[in-house]
Formats: structure tokens, C-alpha cells, sequence
């Protein structure tokens, strides 16, 4: 069975190498909705593959992590990412260029790394991400899956060079949630919510 949660946030970034002069040269923004769709053979006491309720705690503070924020590649310009980075609390640095393409997987990388280090409190099965699609605008969205995220032929990607700003980690429930995610740290769900 696949369960699906929509989140949205807002989002500037550059994207660098692309056809369009205006997405390669400006800073501009999008509404971004990305939905996560999870998948299970097995239900939890309740009958539930995953309670919705439970996706609002880390779940939500990792994608919630881009709002407000600007984007930036890692292989930019030095200069432009270093302005960008002094002028902007909120930020995230990724060594992938921010397309929507790269934007489903590294969400796919965030939440499948959040869900390895989960630990259930009411009988969730075998619960796996199945996909990510995030819509850029209204008529465009990418989907990754597992095969896409950990591709070696589009790029592999590591978590340890996702980059958070402060002022986004400050806004987490949990300020030391990636680095106890990264280190390999459990991440225990409540019992209630």
C-alpha cells in the first residue's frame, strides 16, 4: 500500500548551465509542493502504514528546512555563494545544482536517511519511501525514487555535503537533528502526539 503527505514551501535559487538565460542568470523563486510517498506490505496496531500525524515532527523539519531559504550549489561562484551566504540567514548548500530533478532526490536522500534512523513506537512494518515528486510550478515536477537517489550515473550524492545555515537548523525541533541523523543517532517517534 503507498500513503502519500504534501508539503510545500517557497524557495529561491539559480540554476546554473541551463537553456533558459533567465533561470541561469537570475535569482528567482518557486512555490515548490513536494509530495513523499511511502510504502508498506504491513499495517501498525492502528492499520495505519505510517500515521500522518507522525510525518509533522522530523519529517517536516527537514523539507520545511528549503522555506524561506535560498539554494546554493556548492560548485558556483565562490564570490556569489559567499554574498549569498552573508545577506541570507536562511540557506541550504547542496553539492548538486538545484534543478527539480536534484531537488526530488536530495529530499528522497533527506527523508529515506530520517526513516533509517526512525524508531517506531506502534508496530510500523517494513515502511520504505517509494518516491518524491516535487512540483516546481503547476505544470512541471520531477520524481526520484530509490534507483534515482542513489545513482551513480546521475551523481552520487553525499548527506554529509548538505549543508544547513544556522537560522535554518534553529527553526528544527530537534536543533542537532542532522548531525544525530548523520552520525547515525536513533530518532525515537512519540508514543502520542
Amino acid at each position: 500500500m503507498i500513503i502519500r503527505k504534501v508539503f510545500k514551501f517557497e524557495n529561491t535559487h539559480i540554476v546554473r548551465k541551463c537553456v533558459s538565460k533567465k533561470c541561469r542568470s537570475s535569482i528567482h523563486g518557486h512555490s515548490y509542493k513536494v509530495e513523499v510517498l511511502f510504502e508498506s506490505d504491513s499495517f501498525d496496531d492502528a492499520q495505519m502504514v505510517y500515521d500522518f500525524g507522525l510525518m509533522k515532527t522530523h519529517m517536516q523539519d527537514l523539507i520545511e528546512s528549503f522555506d524561506h531559504s535560498i539554494t546554493l550549489w556548492s560548485k558556483d561562484d565562490k564570490g556569489y555563494v559567499a554574498a549569498m551566504k552573508k545577506y541570507s540567514d536562511r540557506w541550504v548548500e547542496l553539492p548538486v545544482n538545484p534543478t527539480a530533478e536534484q531537488f526530488a532526490r536530495v529530499i528522497f536522500l533527506l527523508v529515506d536517511l530520517l526513516l533509517s534512523r526512525t524508531v517506531f513506537t506502534n508496530k510500523e512494518g517494513r515502511i520504505h519511501v517509494n518516491s518524491i515528486i516535487v512540483h516546481e510550478t503547476d505544470s512541471g515536477y520531477a520524481q526520484a525514487n530509490s534507483k534515482d537517489a542513489y545513482s551513480e550515473s546521475l551523481g552520487m550524492i553525499n548527506p554529509n555535503d548538505i549543508i544547513f545555515s544556522n537560522a535554518v537548523q534553529e527553526d528544527w525541533g530537534d536543533h542537532e537533528l542532522w548531525r544525530k541523523i548523520l552520525d547515525g543517532e536513533n530518532i525515537v517517534n512519540p508514543k502520542s502526539i
